[in-house]
């Protein structure tokens, strides 16, 4: 009769045990995918400043005019000598492409970029000087732009 009685205690037990296994692996999924997208965060805030600084370089660099395509940022033809304000074009952290969102003038010159990504942020404050993203619903919202008419671009365009 005792045996009668523990049967199928080591099942439930079993089960129980499979039941927390599968809850520890979850959560331990949830917190590596939260510490991956902000390590991507903080990958695409210093591409995004590099690419706005180049601009600001190249705009001062010349005669105050943007570029027309990433690609001048890596070696200028309006200068004599050999001018490159990025050492390569970085692709975006956040989608992994290659292709960045463009904040163009109505001319159709370059003042910032911005990633594709429709993702929701998990970062609102510390963007650095010149960017304020703290209204933005998703990562395409963080533009990083260079406008001239901003004290802080100034600065940021001289490191």
């Amino acid at each position: 009769m005792a045996n009668g009685k523990c049967r199928g205690f080591t099942y439930l037990t079993m089960l129980f045990a499979v039941a927390l296994v599968g809850l520890s692996l979850a959560l331990t999924g949830e917190v590596w995918r939260t510490a991956a997208l902000r390590d991507k965060e903080a990958q695409l805030v210093y591409v995004g400043v590099q690419y706005q600084r180049a601009i600001g370089r190249y705009y001062l660099g010349g005669p105050a005019q943007y570029p027309r395509r990433l690609e001048d940022l890596l070696k200028d033809s309006r200068q004599a000598g050999t001018e490159r304000y990025l050492r390569r074009l970085y692709p975006d952290p956040v989608t992994g492409k290659a292709e960045w969102g463009l904040v163009k003038t109505d001319a159709g010159a370059i003042t910032g970029v911005y990633s594709l990504s429709a993702e929701k942020p998990f970062r609102t404050t510390g963007f650095g000087a010149g960017n304020d993203f703290s209204g933005a619903t998703k990562y395409s919202d963080w533009k990083f732009v260079y406008d001239p008419l901003r004290p802080q671009a100034a600065s940021t365009a001289s490191r």
